[in-house]
């Protein structure tokens, strides 16, 4: 269905408008935006979406101003044409600038699992720490009670030792008297006249 040429340029007006109105509030939506990088994504591809939507409208109403008959209307819509193209170009820079902060989003959230993971990291080797300082506490303690023992043994075997030596020379002793017992015995009985 053919529009006369007059309607045809107040729809791609209106259009124009719209997705004017739509890319600004997509936009202030993205400086708003504080969730995932997958809500932040969405949006600058609808932002996008609406870009490709409004240079359509502007190039069929660059054509429609091409296509009047009377010039000073030609003129006036190739003038609408220039100014919406000036406000797109500003809003591709706001566009742009919602790319990077797309980027540096990523790019932060990128960072920010990797500190995470240091910080893990850095957890369980502070918890093998903890756990390798009380195996070393632990056979510290069980060295000192060894060494308790090994000094109790030592002074039993030191004691032992001693005794040892005492027992000897008793015995010694006890055999020498047991000996002089037993030749006197014997040189009285065999010699008793001596």
């Amino acid at each position: 269905m053919a529009f006369p040429q007059d309607v045809h340029v107040r729809i791609c007006n209106q259009e124009i408008v719209k997705f004017d109105l739509e890319v600004k509030a997509l936009i202030q939506d993205i400086g708003d935006c504080s969730g995932p990088l997958s809500a932040l994504t969405e949006l600058n591809t609808k932002v996008k979406e609406k870009f490709q939507q409004l240079r359509h409208r502007i190039q069929e109403l660059e054509q429609s101003a091409k296509e009047q008959d009377k010039e000073s209307e030609k003129q006036v819509l190739l003038q609408e044409v220039e100014n919406h193209k000036k406000q797109m170009l500003r809003k591709t820079a706001k566009e742009s600038l919602a790319q990077t902060s797309s980027a540096i989003t990523e790019s932060l959230m990128g960072i920010s699992r990797m500190m995470s993971q240091q910080v893990q990291q850095s957890e369980e080797a502070m918890q093998t720490l903890v756990n390798s300082s009380r195996t070393i506490l632990d056979a510290n303690e069980e060295f000192k009670s060894m060494s308790g023992t090994i000094q109790l043994g030592r002074k039993l075997i030191t004691k032992y030792n001693r005794r040892e030596l005492t027992d000897k020379l008793l015995i010694f002793l006890a055999l020498a008297l047991f000996l002089a017992t037993v030749l006197y015995i014997v040189k009285k009985r065999l010699f008793p006249f001596l």
